[in-house]
């Protein structure tokens, strides 16, 4: 499709969004699989839930302009997806592969806010004010979705992972020098 109007663009992003939301369905499953923490899990699962409501309402908005919403895949999507993928393949401390697993969760909520930001402003220029009130409520969902995992990182995941890893030894920095002794984190 040539990108000779903002409607034009508008669609485009749309179709953009609607492939990421479907790539997301195969993937928080896996996610919500590989995370130890049981309150990880449950953020993957509800957040799979809230993501069939974000692709209905997708639905919806193809269906008002009568446009398809097939047709386009998600490039970044697919890379933030591989990415993920990776981390599931690590071995390692569960709570560590849980706190890699929010990192990754982060960034696709972090690609999701900048793209449902952007259509819902398209279709309030556009005068489309009821996809507008529905891109919304998706970007407020991420905008949750991402305090959620932030929330949970910060007070238990990430201090779990830690903790797990105390009597390591780690390279310790201090004035620009690097020094081998064992640091206590």
């Amino acid at each position: 499709m040539a990108l000779d109007s903002l409607h034009d663009l508008y669609v485009e992003e749309l179709k953009d969004l609607y492939s990421a939301e479907n790539q997301l369905l195969k993937a928080l499953p896996k996610m919500a699989k590989a995370a130890s923490a049981p309150e990880l899990k449950a953020a993957f699962t509800e957040h799979l839930e809230v993501t069939r409501g974000q692709v209905g309402r997708l639905e919806t908005i193809f269906a008002d302009l009568g446009v398809s919403p097939k047709g386009k895949k998600c490039k970044a999507m697919e890379g933030l997806i591989e990415e993920g993928k990776e981390i599931l393949e690590e071995d390692g401390e569960p709570a560590v592969i849980d706190a890699a697993l929010i990192g990754a969760a982060q960034r696709v909520e972090h690609y999701e806010m900048a793209g449902y930001g952007c259509v819902r402003t398209f279709a309030r220029l556009l005068g489309y004010t009821k996809a507008e009130k529905l891109l919304q409520a998706t970007l407020d969902e991420e905008g949750e979705a991402d305090k959620a995992l932030t929330e949970l990182a910060e007070t238990v995941i990430n201090i779990e992972a830690e903790a797990e890893g105390d009597d390591e030894e780690v390279p310790a920095q201090r004035n620009g020098k690097t020094s081998s002794k064992p640091v206590r984190k």
